[in-house]
């Protein structure tokens, strides 16, 4: 063997040890630089929004959804609460709540984004038609599964033998056959458009336009709020978070209008969606519309502006600061999305659903953001599907109004409908209602029904304000009276076995009433109901285990 060729060998193997030294370090970064090959961003392009009459003919009521991602009901001001002990304030939310009205008790009909969006959409509980678990690549939860922190007490349980039954992510998505409340407008008039978040499907046959909107600008699953090396943010990464570490690891700076290429954002992500509704409702004043205004805030990366970071000094922990931050630059959209509203003359004819799409989550580390409930995102516990809900109609919703009812995101489809006179007869089993004639005093009490929800194993229900919940894993059972006890204190499932039997035999009938997964889940995780995934846990500490 020559010289030459054994330097050849010794270099290869060098480059060899090199590259296995990175890929050990960046593994789970692989998906991101796929997608960078197979679809690149490009630079930001303005958006070519449709542009509505020059006269308005119909009086029909203007309808818009803001949606925000992650948001506990601890992160604004306006239920008496919020962040850094109630010294940060949400002026906008605030005056949105005194406007119209604030419901105490409202809920998201899953514990997790995309199910629960499915059923903002649809009006329909997402098990209904087999939309249980949020579409992602086996990769991804196995990669949770392997960066979890490790505890003694408890781990999770990855099932790869059901990776045979996965189906391509391309294939994960709201089924067409569902009908949405975009596509119940549709036909009365309603120019649809959805702005932000989406995380129902990105393949072409999932896409905001094949389920009823016109226009659509937005993340399949999420993005960048700003480039991570940008002079204008401020960054704060959880080392301690897996889900943090994969999204830090592969998520673009980008957005997407309607069908075309990915482009990046201009400015903050979040300052740049309100600007552009802003855009929208300038351009539609002449016709009803209704905008899905679908905020990817103030969900995890969490990065700030570092202007409104600089705002919030008196906030000493740094990722409670920029997180903050982030909800301060939500609330700024907020107050710009109405005053657009009151300058085009259409505010006194519009009405503003604001709600959360779950709790926020225990995996950030923060521990008072769903305060005073216990439990995460991920958990049935109220702080995990008990959320901000906040409704303003005006010359029907009188200002001020607090309504004690119980609300939930399901209720919006058919609200919507009812608002706008639509009439359907595609689907024939829906789950929400017409709060309308509770917010405004024309009925009394509350809706006569169930609000439920499952992700695998774990299941929920509340009837007449009795909550059960069942981690079949487990074989563990909490059964709270929320109207004595709305904070989940005391578990009254071996003092009350007459109400525990009665409320067993309604979840059975529930869950025989769902669906089959369009798709398995692959991952039972530990969620820790009263700490964060930053605090050591021991063995008195309750759990749940979520699905997907």
């Amino acid at each position: 063997m020559t010289k030459k060729f054994k330097n050849i060998i010794i270099g290869c193997l060098f480059f060899l040890v090199m590259f296995l030294f990175w890929f050990s370090q960046n593994w789970y970064k692989m998906p991101k630089y796929i997608e960078m090959w197979e679809n690149p961003t490009g630079k930001n392009i303005p958006v070519n929004w449709e542009k509505g009459p020059n006269e308005r003919k119909s009086n029909k009521p203007n309808l818009i959804i803001i949606l925000v991602d992650d948001l506990g009901f601890n992160q604004i001001s306006s239920y008496g609460g919020g962040m850094a002990d109630g010294n940060f304030k949400t002026p906008n939310i605030d005056q949105l709540s005194k406007d119209g009205v604030l419901c105490t008790n409202g809920y998201s009909s899953s514990a997790i984004c995309s199910p629960s969006r499915a059923s903002l959409l649809t009006g329909r509980f997402p098990t209904r038609f087999g939309y249980e678990y949020t579409p992602t690549t086996s990769s991804f939860m196995k990669g949770i599964s392997i960066l979890s922190k490790k505890n003694d007490i408890v781990s999770g349980y990855y099932h790869k033998d059901r990776e045979k039954d996965i189906v391509e992510i391309k294939k994960m998505g709201l089924p067409t056959s569902e009908l949405t409340i975009a596509e119940v407008l549709k036909p009365q008039g309603y120019h649809n458009i959805h702005i932000g978040k989406w995380h129902l499907g990105h393949s072409p046959e999932f896409l905001p336009r094949k389920h009823g909107f016109d226009e659509s600008l937005r993340m399949d699953q999420g993005s960048l709020f700003l480039t991570e090396d940008d002079p204008n943010v401020i960054n704060a990464k959880l080392d301690f978070d897996p889900i943090d570490k994969l999204l830090w690891g592969n998520l673009p700076y980008a957005v997407n209008f309607n069908e075309g290429s990915r482009m990046k954002p201009k400015g903050h992500l979040t300052d740049y969606l309100t600007n552009e509704a802003v855009k929208v409702i300038e351009l539609n004043k002449n016709r009803p519309f209704f905008m899905y205004m679908a905020y990817w805030a103030v969900h995890s990366p969490l990065q700030a502006k570092k202007e409104d970071y600089e705002k919030l000094s008196y906030i000493k922990n740094h990722e409670e600061r920029v997180l903050a931050a982030m909800v301060m630059s939500v609330d700024r959209g907020v107050g710009k999305i109405r005053n657009a509203l009151k300058v085009n003359g259409i505010d006194k004819n519009t009405i503003i659903v604001f709600t959360s799409d779950n709790g926020a989550p225990g995996y950030i580390g923060l521990p008072d953001l769903n305060k005073p409930f216990r439990g995460w995102k991920l958990t049935h516990f109220e702080g995990g599907v008990h959320v901000p809900f906040i409704v303003n109609f005006p010359n029907k919703i009188p200002a001020g109004q607090i309504y004690n009812g119980r609300v939930s995101n399901v209720d919006v489809f058919s609200t919507f409908s009812k608002i706008a006179n639509a009439k359907f007869s595609k689907q024939t089993k829906l789950d929400g209602v017409n709060i309308l004639p509770y917010l405004t005093g024309e009925k009394k009490g509350e809706p006569n029904r169930i609000i439920f929800s499952k992700s695998g194993n774990y299941s929920y229900l509340i009837k007449n304000g009795w909550k059960l919940q069942i981690d079949f894993i487990q074989n563990k059972k909490w059964l709270f009276n929320l109207n004595e006890d709305p904070t989940e204190q005391i578990n009254l499932s071996k003092q009350n076995i007459e109400k525990l039997v009665e409320l067993e035999k309604v979840l059975e009938f529930k869950l025989s009433e769902q669906s089959k997964p369009i798709w398995p889940s692959l991952l039972d995780w530990p969620i820790f109901i009263d700490k964060t995934l930053k605090m050591k846990n021991d063995v008195s500490d309750e759990y749940v285990f979520w699905a997907n």
